[in-house]
């Protein structure tokens, strides 16, 4: 066995006959660069008639090895492993061991991308309408589940989670007052504002009244209400669920023998059902008392004169038609919030994606069926 340290080198003798492939001095990693440079200047395949000189061979490593099957080939370099004079078992067993492998090695197909823009964009459309169908379909199952299990729960008193759902009408009710009445108050301002300005090219500031109060009985209470809900306590419900079930919370449940729908979901969404139409009308009360409040100060419309605007021109069905929709709301926010909870994988970025998809969703969907209702409404004269 040579010790030499030199560093390798392959050399093609084309002037003898036959022609020879000299290698000589140390085929290792240390040398990798410099032999792939030497075997890349040899025009390979070689010749069958080609001898090959191995009698100057130095160290070699496997990095060595895979240069010599690349270049002489796995079933030749293993004939010469077996037919070369001198050479130590060792290294016999590596280029062999080598070449066996190489042998077998096959360059992993590489997908060629050859769509085109057009495509890659009703490829992307296909997969989001795909997605969202799915999701739709899950909704639908889960929904159906979580009246199944409340049909199963409604007649056993037992079995209702009380203090559960006492604790959900405050967190999801009681707590979100504030928010809702300062935001609605607002808007009703802002309406009533903008309401005065256009009316008053028109000489009828009056039907700012109207306005005011015909917008949020029928549309503004209640909508402004579930997107607020959607935003507050659909994303509430997503990252309390999801991380029960990131930490397996939900699995040690079911080990319990206790259905996660009827201690986790029902409360909810039951308390958000109880919550949502009080909390819209005290949304559609502070809308029109912040519209009445700058026709007070704007228009010198009285509150005694506001009320009585009110109560001649605006009929209590607006109301009614309103804060029918409530009930709906929450049902659809309650259930698409756990929903969205029970579909956290099992990480914090999970947690966080459906939480933002619950919100999504839940927006998506308040604003869907708020124009469903308005032209259903419309057509039947209410």
């Amino acid at each position: 066995m040579s010790t030499s340290m030199a560093t390798g080198s392959a050399q093609l003798d084309a002037t003898a006959t036959p022609p020879c492939l000299r290698v000589a001095g140390d085929w290792t990693l240390a040398h990798y660069a410099d032999l792939e440079r030497a075997v890349g200047l040899i025009k390979t395949p070689l010749s069958g008639d080609t001898t090959i000189d191995l009698g100057q061979l130095g160290s070699l490593d496997t990095a060595g090895a895979s240069l010599l099957v690349g270049l002489l080939g796995a079933t030749r370099l293993g004939d010469l492993a077996q037919e070369a004079p001198g050479m130590s078992a060792a290294r016999r067993a590596l280029l062999q061991t080598v070449g066996t492998a190489l042998a077998g090695y096959r360059e992993p197909s590489r997908k060629t991308h050859q769509g085109n823009a057009i495509t890659d964009l009703l490829a992307r459309i296909g997969a989001a309408m795909e997605a969202v169908w799915r999701q739709q379909l899950a909704l639908l199952g889960f929904i159906g589940l979580t009246l199944q299990t409340l049909a199963q729960t409604i007649a056993r008193p037992r079995r209702w989670r009380v203090t559960s759902l006492a604790a959900h009408i405050e967190q999801t009710g009681l707590d979100a007052v504030p928010i809702i009445v300062l935001l609605t108050f607002m808007v009703g301002a802002v309406v009533a504002f903008l309401g005065s300005t256009i009316l008053a090219d028109f000489g009828a500031t009056i039907y700012t009244v109207n306005l005011v109060a015909f917008s949020f009985m029928r549309e503004f209470g209640v909508l402004l209400t579930a997107i607020l809900m959607a935003g507050r306590t659909a994303s509430a419900f997503t990252a309390q669920i999801g991380s029960m079930k990131a930490n397996e919370e939900i699995d040690a449940i079911r080990a319990l023998g206790l259905d996660p729908m009827e201690l986790l979901v029902l409360p909810r969404v039951l308390a958000l059902l109880i919550s949502l139409p009080m909390l819209a009308f005290l949304a559609t009360m502070a809308g029109i008392i912040g519209g009445g409040v700058v026709c007070a100060l704007i228009l010198d419309i009285s509150p005694i004169m506001f009320i009585n605007v009110v109560k001649t021109n605006i009929g209590v069905e607006h109301f009614l038609v309103g804060i029918a929709k409530a009930p709906v709301f929450a049902f659809l926010i309650g259930v698409i919030g756990c929903l969205e909870g029970f579909k956290v994988a099992g990480s914090a970025e999970s947690v966080g994606e459906h939480t933002t998809s619950s919100v999504v969703q839940c927006i998506f969907v308040v604003i869907l069926i708020d124009a469903i209702a308005a032209l259903f409404y419309m057509e039947m004269g209410w």
